[in-house]
């Protein structure tokens, strides 16, 4: 896998690049639509082609479990199996054990946990799941990482880290071990909590092995957004300014486009797929809650401003309809709008770095959306 920056903005650390994959090239920076059990929800994988979405993610904890790891080998890997044939990132799980509270132990060896399907026990390793996601055939691999929940004491946050430092070098250890199918890149995971001194310790040790990317972990935790925006900013900087920054799980727009100034490359988050389904919708505007009796007889699209064919064919008298009636496509329409904004949103991002007006383009947008969005949901309440 190689990865080249194209152009940078120059009053932020905003870059363009593009990574290439076995699968495609991806142009950075990219929102990755979450695709856990190899399906996007309520979206069919020619929609988010034709949405100019270069790269799904999936999530190896699930995918072994079922339908499980040698399954999808067996008929070809997980792209032939999803019918999607551009680039994957898949997930190594460890957002998921952090999440089965109760139902996991962390050890030296790995994670020892009970499968929430059918309670049967498992045993993840680093080596188990890079063997795994080698036999998906992903294009870009996560190592196993050991997340903690907000707070976490300080000595907890020491023995998390150092563990994930462990876990990362047997991980490359096990990667360069066993062969898989050709290029197919090991990211390295950075934790440490909110702790500076951690979070610069694991940066520097994950550095000295030479992984092919680094993403900060532990974030979206529980944590305030004002800790959560401080700690991602200091964590930029601490990554190799050559290879790509993948920034986990923080996905509402207006934090996509500060994170992108910060110099992250690569996003996730379910927001946009999990909100459609809730009946939120993200504009121009603001953030619209189709399901208010405030739409029942409005004849206007979503988003005036939006070019998708959501808002260039139904009304939002029409999709609050659907939604209120529990109609299946509810979720197909308000989400293929929804990943529609975001695609289009990150789009608008790189066009803006290459012209040198990425900040005023960040700054307007920012300011536009959280005031637009304060007025929607003062409107609802009256």
């Amino acid at each position: 896998m190689a990865f080249e920056i194209t152009c940078k903005d120059g009053p932020s650390a905003a870059r363009c690049g593009v990574l290439s994959t076995p699968h495609g090239p991806v142009r950075t920076p990219a929102f990755m639509p979450v695709g856990t059990q190899g399906s996007v929800k309520a979206m069919h994988p020619r929609d988010l082609e034709e949405l100019g979405a270069d790269i799904v993610l999936g999530n190896t904890y699930h995918l072994s479990l079922r339908p499980g790891a040698e399954l999808i080998r067996s008929l070809g890997g997980l792209h032939s199996f999803i019918g999607w044939q551009r680039a994957i990132l898949t997930d190594s799980g460890g957002f998921q054990i952090y999440s089965m509270q109760g139902r996991h132990r962390v050890l030296e060896e790995g994670v020892r946990f009970n499968s929430h399907l059918d309670g049967s026990e498992h045993l993840m390793t680093p080596e188990s799941c890079v063997r795994n996601q080698l036999s998906f055939g992903s294009d870009i691999i996560m190592v196993l990482d050991h997340c903690l929940p907000y707070p976490a004491p300080t000595p907890v946050v020491r023995e998390a880290t150092e563990l994930t430092c462990r876990w990362a070098a047997r991980s490359l250890a096990e990667y360069r071990r066993v062969p898989g199918p050709a290029g197919g890149a090991l990211f390295g995971i950075q934790q440490g909590g909110f702790d500076p001194r951690q979070r610069r310790a694991c940066a520097e040790r994950l550095a000295e092995l030479d992984f092919a990317g680094h993403a900060v972990g532990g974030l979206s935790v529980g944590e305030p957004k004002e800790l959560l925006l401080e700690t991602a900013a200091l964590c930029a900087p601490m990554l190799p300014d050559d290879r790509p920054r993948y920034l986990m799980g923080v996905g509402p727009p207006d934090d996509l486009l500060t994170m992108i100034g910060l110099g992250y490359d690569l996003f996730d988050c379910v927001l946009p797929t999990r909100n459609a389904r809730t009946g939120t919708l993200f504009t121009s505007r603001g953030r619209l809650s189709i399901k208010h009796a405030h739409y029942r007889n409005d004849p206007s699209p979503i988003d005036p401003e939006c070019g998708c064919s959501v808002c260039s064919r139904f009304s939002r008298a029409y999709l609050r309809h659907l939604f209120v009636s529990g109609e299946i496509l509810a979720s197909m329409l308000n989400t293929h709008h929804n990943l529609h904004f975001f695609l289009t949103l990150l789009a608008r991002a790189r066009e803006a770095i290459a012209a040198g007006r990425f900040t005023r383009f960040r700054d307007d947008f920012i300011d536009g959306f959280r005031q637009r969005s304060s007025l929607d949901v003062e409107k609802k309440s009256t």
